[in-house]
């Protein structure tokens, strides 16, 4: 079989297999109304993989070839067998090896023992994907309890954008989602072959019509130091300064530490804040004593 051949193919197998998925089956809503096409339409494919709907068009039409990556998010997508993503990467002459897994990011004791000995800064820790791997006390008063967040959902973007406390919380929301998605484009561009990423963009795309126009932008940042102004509900108005510390033992973990000028009220207000939530803390523990 010719390359062309072969491209021709791969389309007409891209083009079946999404026509045998419905919306409710890859977690898109199903509004009920009548659909123009049987299972998937392209644009929603191109969505869920986090590619453009003129990419994923040329590949369905046999005129470009794919790179491993979007093979691989599209066999994810498209909830393809082992059997039938081998043969998605034979079509595109690729090796169809799956990806080694990597390991679970944990946070390591003398690391988590930092955190909590910060009782008057709030900082936590963010690993691949801007997954939270641990935080401190004061971090949890200042942006939300991650305890309260199942794990597999305890990512600081998607936080960002399915929290509407988070809305109020930034004074300037709209930057902060901005840079935060630019960070997970350079999260992406370093591990294009993530599923758990892929999935993540995916989802997001769906749910927020903001964070699928600032992907498409293709704009990246990397996580280094800044300022936010915050509007606690407990602590007030807060303007702190950020910085991030890269770990020697993993350097995708990264930790995330607040700070604000001695003598200014932000810095007062953090006080404030960590009296609170030490308050807190010891109601919570008669509680359940």
């Amino acid at each position: 079989m010719t390359r062309s051949a072969h491209l021709n193919e791969l389309g007409e197998f891209l083009k079946t297999r999404r026509a045998e998925l419905s919306p409710r089956t890859v977690g898109l809503p199903d509004t009920g109304g009548q659909r123009r096409v049987k299972g998937l339409r392209r644009e929603e494919v191109a969505l869920l993989a986090a590619i453009s709907t003129d990419y994923y068009t040329r590949l369905e039409q046999g005129r470009i070839q794919a790179s491993g990556p979007v093979l691989s998010a599209l066999a994810q997508v498209l909830h393809l067998d082992d059997d039938q993503r081998a043969y998605l990467f034979e079509l595109a002459g690729k090796d169809h090896t799956r990806p080694r897994r990597r390991a679970t990011q944990r946070v390591q004791p003398q690391l988590q023992r930092l955190l909590d000995d910060l009782t008057a800064t709030p900082a936590l820790v963010m690993g691949r994907r801007m997954d939270i791997l641990a935080w401190n006390s004061l971090a949890a008063a200042l942006v939300s309890d991650f305890s309260e967040i199942p794990e597999k959902k305890r990512n600081y973007t998607r936080i960002l954008f399915t929290d509407p406390a988070m809305r109020s919380l930034y004074a300037d929301w709209e930057y902060v989602a901005r840079t935060a998605v630019a960070q997970l484009r350079m999260e992406a561009a370093k591990y294009p072959d993530d599923s758990r990423l892929t999935a993540l963009v995916g989802e997001l795309s769906v749910q927020d019509p903001n964070f699928r126009q600032w992907w498409a932008a293709h704009h990246v940042a990397a996580r280094t130091v800044g300022t936010k102004t915050l509007h606690h509900p407990v602590a007030g108005v807060l303007t702190l300064d950020w910085d991030t510390l890269t770990a020697s033992t993993d350097p995708d973990q990264q930790l995330v530490v607040w700070t604000a000028e001695p003598g200014t009220p932000s810095h007062d207000g953090l006080r404030i804040l960590a009296s609170w939530a030490a308050d807190q803390h010891l109601a919570a523990s008669d509680t359940s004593g």
